[in-house]
């Protein structure tokens, strides 16, 4: 039973970590929208005059 528990666990690590991996690489593509979009704030204003 000892046994079982320690590959459970390491499965479960191992499927943690894909899934942060995963999610990490595709942030990506909602920063580029979030880029994308005007900003607020001194920077916009020095802009537009």
């Amino acid at each position: 039973m000892e046994k079982w528990m320690v590959v459970a666990g390491v499965w479960s690590m191992c499927a943690l970590c894909a899934v942060l991996f995963i999610r990490g690489a595709t942030a990506v593509s909602s920063r580029r929208v979030r880029m994308a979009q005007p900003e607020s704030g001194e920077a916009a204003h020095a802009v537009q005059r």
